[in-house]
């Protein structure tokens, strides 16, 4: 199986990240594309929504698509999440799949100080695609990940301005987020009274 791997807080899901896994699924023929929903990221601050009502909005949001799958494997660990063990966890659980990491230019940019860049280059394909604001020339000279590293492969889309923050802040605010997300993760944001000043009751 040729499976991609795309991995993010989520918080919330938006159209962005669909069309994302879309164009990089249909680019590279993957056979299937999971959403690595992560429990604790090294990179991302403490205050994130809990991680089964990300998980939720995940699920909600790839329904109805064949190749489209939500992976827990990142969320049941208690600590920070880093892709290489991710990675490697995988691997060691399906051998025979071909691994494509997917990630957007920005991700690129700070690939060499994340952990074990080379071994995440080593287990899977990276698949870069691009993002507004961030220089092309990311994309033309990306960062040395050592030898055993598999060549980048390039996935061009759509600008799309969509970011998990503002759609926070726009939630805090009142304002509308339709079309920004897909309709069963805003009812259910709605329903959860998720993104609020006011704490959640219960």
């Amino acid at each position: 199986m040729r499976l991609g791997l795309f991995g993010g807080t989520f918080d919330p899901i938006h159209q962005g990240h669909l069309i994302l896994a879309e164009a990089c699924r249909e680019a590279l023929a993957l056979d299937r594309v999971w959403f690595v929903v992560a429990g604790s990221p090294p990179h991302k601050p403490a205050g994130r929504t809990p991680v089964g009502d990300r998980i939720e909005m995940a699920r909600i949001a790839t329904a109805g698509h064949p190749a489209f799958e939500v992976s827990e494997i990142e969320a049941r660990g208690a600590g920070p999440n880093y892709s290489f063990e991710t990675l490697e966890m995988i691997h060691r659980d399906r051998p025979e799949d071909d691994l494509f990491f997917l990630i957007g230019a920005d991700s690129l940019a700070d690939l060499p100080l994340w952990r074990r860049p080379d071994r995440i280059a080593e287990l899977a394909t990276i698949v870069v695609v691009n993002r507004p604001g961030i220089d092309p020339a990311v994309l033309l000279s990306p960062p040395d990940l050592g030898p055993k590293a598999r060549p980048i492969e390039r996935v061009a889309i759509p600008p799309i301005g969509i970011a998990s923050h503002d759609l926070r802040r726009r939630v805090a605010e009142g304002r509308s987020i339709r079309y920004l997300v897909p309709r069963g993760v805003e009812a259910y944001i709605t329903e959860q009274r998720l993104y609020r000043a006011e704490p959640r009751p219960g």
